[in-house]
């Protein structure tokens, strides 16, 4: 069986860069993270092991040096924790700290604030965070809830599939066609680079093994991309997760992973992979 793995995937500079700058805090002074650093548990495994704290409430807080994941937070919840006398270090991947600062000028310049993607992740809250009247958008059947306005301004969760966020952009023009629309691209590129690496992948491979976090959006996006195309796609976090009746018949399989999946572990599972035998 052989196993090819695609041109671009897993770990982008945002999440090593926040991995190492965890890392370095956490060796000079006891450090917390105000949430999941990245949305992968074996990076979150690994920095436990390192002594860091991972907290989901900014209360009640062990330590007095505390750590922004790389989803980026609100303007608001910074002053918040300044406010309580911490040293706050900033894990915000730049290209999420890029999102905040188009969402911000596409409002100074007097848009309605569209966010496209989903509502309940730290990113998006972060994005919203500092607009009362902000609105989220995952699916074309939330726009029937898009409040009435005669300007949209819309950027989107830089993990989402860029086709996806464009579809969605043009089903909010259609729904209100006398809008202005101002769309400002987000998503990031390492996101559009595994995207289009995958796609290409689907057209020569019998199965996909995608690696990384369940938890992790653009992880489960890749996943969501294989299925889409009626490719069989098997999710994985770990290597010994496989099991090698899934992969009886099978000559080629392609091989991802998401942008907080570690290379090592993406080379663990390739490995694995490579043992099996029909």
């Amino acid at each position: 069986m052989k196993v090819i793995v695609a041109e671009h995937f897993g770990i982008c500079f945002g999440v090593r860069d926040a991995i190492a700058q965890a890392q370095a805090l956490a060796r000079e002074a006891p450090l917390t993270i105000l949430g999941q650093l990245v949305h992968n548990p074996i990076v979150r495994e690994q920095l436990r092991a390192q002594g860091v704290l991972e907290k989901a409430s900014d209360d009640a807080l062990q330590t007095s040096r505390v750590m922004i994941t790389a989803h980026g937070t609100s303007d608001k919840r910074r002053e918040a924790l300044n406010k309580k006398a911490l040293v706050v270090a900033d894990g915000t991947c730049p290209l999420v700290r890029y999102a905040h600062e188009q969402l911000k000028r596409l409002v100074q310049a007097g848009y309605f604030p569209v966010v496209i993607g989903l509502a309940n992740h730290v990113e998006v809250r972060g994005l919203v965070g500092d607009f009362a009247d902000a609105f989220v958008i995952n699916e074309s059947a939330d726009i029937r809830n898009l409040p009435a306005r005669s300007r949209y301004g819309i950027i989107s969760q830089t993990t989402q599939p860029i086709d996806r966020v464009r579809a969605l952009v043009g089903d909010i023009a259609r729904a209100h066609p006398s809008a202005e629309i101002r769309f400002a691209d987000t998503v990031c590129k390492p996101t559009k680079d595994r995207q289009l690496a995958l796609k290409k992948l689907i057209k020569v491979a019998e199965v996909i093994v995608v690696v990384g976090g369940r938890q992790s959006n653009n992880t489960r996006q890749l996943v969501e991309t294989c299925r889409a195309a009626g490719k069989r796609t098997l999710h994985v976090e770990r290597p010994e997760e496989l099991q090698p009746e899934w992969f009886r018949g099978v000559r080629l399989v392609g091989l991802t992973g998401g942008t907080s999946t570690l290379p090592e572990t993406v080379e663990a599972v390739r490995q694995r992979l490579e043992e099996f035998h029909d």
